[in-house]
Order: structure tokens, then sequence, then C-alpha cells
């Protein structure tokens, strides 16, 4: 049966996996290379497959919000705002109190953040 799925299924299950386990929340080039980590390269085939297929991505998205790292769960809700916003402002008014760190990449500065001071700071810009 494993051998019945698309291709498609199977990078985007490949690319969910990477942000379940993230530990890094980081949207572009990091460094001064400005080198995109394996992580953000899942994020951006996560987002590529939202228009194809919404569907399979907003299921998979459940699946990193509730089994994903603080940075996963920050991926999830960041990508759910493209399909559903009023389901990615719910995951991040869920976010709000948990005091869980991860470390975020601007260009070449790294700081750390947890995830309830980052889903505030995204309730507030939406």
């Amino acid at each position: 049966m494993f051998g019945m799925r698309k291709a498609w299924e199977r990078e985007l299950g490949a690319a969910v996996d990477e942000l379940v386990a993230a530990d890094t929340l980081a949207f572009g080039g990091v460094g001064i290379a400005g080198k995109l980590l394996p992580v953000t390269e899942a994020y951006q085939r996560v987002e590529a497959a939202i228009d194809d297929h919404p569907e399979e991505v907003r299921r998979q998205l459940d699946r990193v919000l509730a089994d994903g790292t603080p940075a996963g769960r920050a991926y999830a809700a960041t990508l759910l705002e493209r399909i559903d916003p009023a389901a990615a402002r719910a995951a991040w008014t869920s976010l709000r109190d948990d005091p869980s760190e991860f470390t975020t990449f601007v260009g070449c500065v790294m700081d750390r953040e947890t995830i309830g001071n980052y889903a505030t700071q995204r309730l507030a810009a939406a």
C-alpha cells in the first residue's frame, strides 16, 4: 500500500516531519551566506503545496500543532494563516501562555524566544 502514495504526498510528509522536529524558526536565509536551513526549505515546500493540496496541508498542520516542537508549532500556525485565518488565530491564542523556548534567526541575528511571546506578537500583528 505504501507504494501507492503519490510523490507529492511523500514529499509533503517528509517536509512536515521536518517541521514537527524543528528547533529553529527562520523564514529566510541565515548567517553571512544567507544559507537556507533544511527546516526553512521544508517550510517553503509545505507552503508551496497549499495551492494544490490545501486540505491535505491543513490536515498535516494539525498534526504539527499537536505533536510539534515549539518552533514547529510556530511554523504550522504561520502556514495556517494562509489557509484558515480563524484557525490560525485560535492556534496562536492557545500558544500564548506557553513558556517553551526556541531559537529564531533573522538574517545573521540568532535569538531565543518563547512560543508564548511569539504568539502574542503574531496576534497583535494580525
